[in-house]
């Protein structure tokens, strides 16, 4: 036995029917770079605790980068729901695969093109797109994940550059980057955007090893020890927490589509094996218990799909809330989380071993379902949307 590659996506609902002939034609392209690129080499990357080379580069190749940046700044100008089916295919390869371009597309190019200068999106885009520089984002700290608003790092005007101080940490592909959009207080206490290039003289990037989830993912700290940054890498366009929150709300629409994609990788495995794994003389897909499994599989990932696509459709008219948001992100993620550990379970002891993805999935979901906003704090956004109340 060994991973079954996957000959079609469930469409339980003909929801195919609903989507536009460009977005199956990226969807299937994607789809084919993810078999040929990322499934030959993504468990031993996974196995061993290394990202996959040129990654971000082939990322680029295949417009995957900043998808609806529009074309000008080096962007494909596609709309939120083709984002959306690349970001599903990327992460039925692998979380720390769509972990990338999603921090490329949504934390880095997104903010500097709706918040930065002319000159700021002519100067760093195009090459975000292309992959010839990798970004991170930089809002978590040491001690403040769910608290944005309490962050200690600071900037300070010293005539001609700000002086920055402070560290972020949990930052995906930080030990790779040339440059950060970090988010800081100034001297008001008020937070703005920086945007960090790789050199300034204090800036350093350590790495962040034993992990045992997004294993084919750098992730590491930014730290800025009297770092000095000119002027025009401040980003002009926002003050305030809209300004790295929006960036949120972009990364958690496309994790939301992701995480589907993960979850499909582990359904279709589960199916195939169970139609050919024998146990007491015929198929164990024969046997109640694992047809349960399926049919709740299969439902949880038909809800998830329909509730993404009218996100889509939502966000595509600037009509997406952030609590609709937050309401998708939670559901999805704690959905794919738990095909990947019941699938495991079809798949009896061959479900941990390499060959197979659940127990990488699985993994890998662990932490998503804490990044871009905790499952619990997902859910008293959604409680607050609904009473007006603030229970944080």
């Amino acid at each position: 036995m060994s991973y079954y590659p996957l000959t079609s996506i469930p469409d339980y609902y003909g929801i195919d029917a609903l989507l536009t002939e460009e977005h199956k034609l990226i969807r299937q392209s994607i789809r084919d770079w993810v078999e040929s690129f990322v499934m030959p080499q993504i468990d031993q990357a996974a196995q061993n605790h290394t990202d996959l080379p040129g990654l971000m580069k082939e990322l680029g190749k295949i417009g995957a980068l900043g998808p609806y940046i529009p074309v000008e700044y080096g962007g494909s100008g596609l709309d939120q729901i083709s984002y959306g089916l690349i970001m599903q295919e990327l992460e039925r390869g692998d979380s720390a695969v769509r972990s990338a371009a999603s921090v490329q597309s949504s934390l880095v190019m997104f903010p500097i093109n709706e918040f930065g200068s002319e000159e700021q999106k002519r100067k760093y885009l195009p090459q975000l797109a292309s992959g010839e520089m990798i970004g991170s984002f930089g809002l978590t700290e040491p001690n403040h994940g769910s608290d944005p608003g309490s962050m200690e790092t600071n900037f300070k005007d010293m005539g001609d550059h700000y002086l920055l101080n402070g560290a972020k940490m949990w930052i995906t592909n930080s030990p790779l980057c040339n440059i950060a959009v970090v988010w800081a207080k100034n001297e008001e206490g008020k937070i703005q955007g920086l945007i960090v290039e790789r050199g300034m003289e204090g800036f350093t990037t350590p790495e962040t090893h034993n992990k045992w989830s997004l294993r084919a993912s750098k992730t590491g700290e930014l730290v800025f020890n009297n770092v000095k940054v000119p002027k025009e890498n401040l980003l002009p366009g926002v003050t305030g927490l809209k300004g790295p929150l929006s960036c949120l709300n972009s990364a958690r629409y496309g994790i939301s589509w992701g995480v589907i994609g993960a979850a499909i990788d582990c359904y279709c495995t589960a199916v195939q094996y169970s139609k050919e794994r024998k146990q007491f003389g015929k198929p164990i897909g024969s046997y109640q218990l694992q047809q349960k499994k399926l049919a709740e599989f299969l439902t949880e990932i038909t809800k998830a799909q329909l509730l993404c696509l009218q996100l889509g459709s939502l966000k595509n008219d600037h009509k997406a809330s952030p609590a609709q948001i937050s309401m998708a992100k939670r559901n999805n993620v704690k959905m794919a989380i738990e095909i990947a550990r019941e699938s495991r379970q079809i798949l009896g002891g061959m479900g941990i071993m390499g060959e197979f993805p659940m127990m990488r999935h699985a993994a890998n979901l662990e932490s998503v379902i804490t990044y871009e906003g905790t499952h619990d704090v997902h859910l008293l956004i959604t409680g607050m949307d609904i009473t007006g109340i603030n229970a944080f």
